[in-house]
């Protein structure tokens, strides 16, 4: 015979097999005991919880001809047939191939004869919400009274996308995620079973990163089993064919993120990508590693939360008491953000580099949580004594006198190559301000890109009006730093002297700027232009 995958060999045969859905197993076999058996059952919740397992168990509980205490018999001629899968009782139907009237229709008119042998027709419909709307609708009547011997299980991974009209019409059951406790008891067992050695702590690893699915931890001990086939099963072993990392790499590489060692950081990136590491999984854990030190962050009672080993937790508040909870929640948004971006992504080593020299330098974000680490920063500095002054004033060096005389020299130089602009030179200018912004320098152009002009209240300048938002008042700030440069650049640009300041318009102004009246700001008719 050939192989047979392990999620489908070990497939539960009894209702006490299932494990970690324990609600639901108890409500169908008293239902069977008492018969009690309803005519339409919704099975709800992620992939390999065990919804087509326990739908199947259903299926031979109702039609089994000897059942003990709620079970199937598994030995009798109609357990037989449906393990086998050739009973004519059981209809299994993927509703993501099958989505339209027409196969409904077929649905229709099967269930008008009854079953050959056995009690039930059973239809196990998989995927369910992927019927489309017309389908659904020709389903209700069927749905809502069929034949007293057929029963419908629908299962779905996406219980949202049903219609509430089927939903009513149903039993509803939520399968949970399974805990790694449970999956990694269920695989110790299997191991058992087959004979194979294997360490627990590689078994509780696998059965973390099933994130609750029983199908998927089977799916992956396959893959590591295959791959080590007649060796001992470590949790080495594990990390290695699931391209994942060791938690020792987290720690050691969150404490370079911490002290801002940025090459040191890129350097372990550029190891585990040599090792052949998996980086979405790297991600994934590294966000996990981040999400247990919160944890512990905000609460000392968290050993019932954390799936960790006494050694690993006392890491973990070690290295808690290193690092900030405002810290914790940017990593955790960076690389949560980062997980969405590199599913898709073909340069994942890229994303990757981008995001934690983002962590270790707070200062290329400009969101709350950035600036608040930059301020702790500045405040571990101060306590350190690396700060010898801190003030609320902008402390200024003073400029070289070579510097000085060098501006003034320039200004002189201005005047006598260009005569003041006149009244009627300045209105030029501003019509042509439009112009000149297109082709200004590049170390200021787009600092002028969202300015107007207009006539000073002196009429002998020009002022620069700059939008009421935080990006105008940047703007503002860094043009002033070179307005000499501007003046100089406009002056050769019109022929003449231009004096210019800069203006920083109030919200209303900025508002209604489109039909903005200059004159409430400096009190005289003057024109502008964009």
């Amino acid at each position: 015979m050939s192989y047979v995958a392990l999620y489908r060999k070990w497939r539960p045969s009894q209702f006490d097999e299932v494990k970690g859905q324990e609600h639901i197993v108890t409500t169908l076999r008293n239902q069977i005991i008492a018969d009690r058996i309803g005519h339409a059952y919704l099975f709800c919740g992620t992939r390999g919880t065990g919804k087509t397992s326990v739908a199947k168990l259903l299926a031979k509980a109702v039609n089994c001809e000897n059942p003990v205490n709620g079970n199937p018999c598994n030995h009798c001629a109609s357990c037989r047939s449906i393990m086998e899968q050739t009973s004519m009782n059981v209809i299994e139907i993927d509703a993501a191939s099958n989505t339209g009237v027409d196969n409904i229709r077929e649905i229709k008119d099967e269930i008008q004869y009854s079953p050959t042998e056995g009690k039930y027709k059973v239809y196990i419909i998989d995927e369910v919400h992927m019927l489309t709307t017309g389908a659904f609708n020709a389903l209700l009547k069927t749905l809502e009274e069929p034949p007293e011997y057929v029963i419908f299980i629908l299962a779905t991974t996406e219980a949202h996308k049903i219609p509430i009209t089927i939903l009513s019409r149903c039993q509803r059951y939520d399968f949970k995620r399974v805990s790694i406790d449970v999956i990694t008891e269920h695989l110790v067992h299997l191991m058992q079973e087959e004979q194979i050695e294997a360490e627990e702590k590689a078994l509780r690893y696998v059965a973390k990163v099933a994130d609750g699915s029983f199908r998927d931890a089977l799916s992956l001990l396959d893959k590591c089993i295959a791959f080590y086939f007649g060796q001992s099963l470590t949790y080495d072993k594990v990390l290695e064919v699931l391209g994942a990392v060791d938690t020792e790499v987290f720690y050691q590489f969150l404490g370079y993120i911490i002290t801002g060692e940025t090459i040191k950081v890129l350097n372990m990136v550029d190891e585990i990508v040599m090792q052949g590491r998996e980086i979405g999984q790297f991600v994934l854990d590294f966000t996990w590693y981040l999400r247990n030190l919160l944890l512990i962050k905000g609460s000392d009672q968290v050993e019932d939360l954390l799936d960790v080993s006494t050694e690993h937790l006392q890491q973990l508040k070690e290295q808690a008491t290193k690092i900030s909870q405002e810290d914790l929640i940017r990593f955790i948004r960076i690389f949560s953000e980062l997980s969405n971006q590199i599913k898709f992504a073909t340069q994942k080593r890229i994303l990757l580099e981008v995001a934690v020299i983002k962590l270790c330098k707070p200062e290329m974000e400009t969101d709350l949580g950035s600036l608040i680490s930059r301020i702790t920063k500045l405040e571990q500095l101060v306590e350190q004594g690396g700060l010898q002054r801190v003030s609320s004033e902008p402390v200024s060096s003073p400029e070289p006198v070579v510097n000085q005389v060098a501006k003034q020299d320039a200004v002189e130089n201005l005047k006598k190559q260009f005569p003041p602009a006149q009244l009627a030179e300045l209105k030029e200018v501003v019509t042509k301000w439009g112009q000149f912004k297109q082709q200004a320098n590049s170390s200021y152009r787009t600092f002028l890109a969202n300015t107007k002009t207009a006539v000073g209240a002196d009429e002998h300048s020009l002022s620069i009006l700059f939008p009421s938002d935080e990006t105008g008042a940047v703007a503002k700030d860094f043009i002033e730093g070179r307005l000499e440069d501007v003046k100089e650049e406009l002056s050769n640009f019109a022929g003449k002297e231009i004096n210019l300041q800069c203006v920083l318009l109030s919200k209303e102004e900025t508002a209604s700027s489109d039909s903005l009246d200059i004159s409430k700001l400096i009190n005289m008719p003057i024109e502008f232009e964009e």
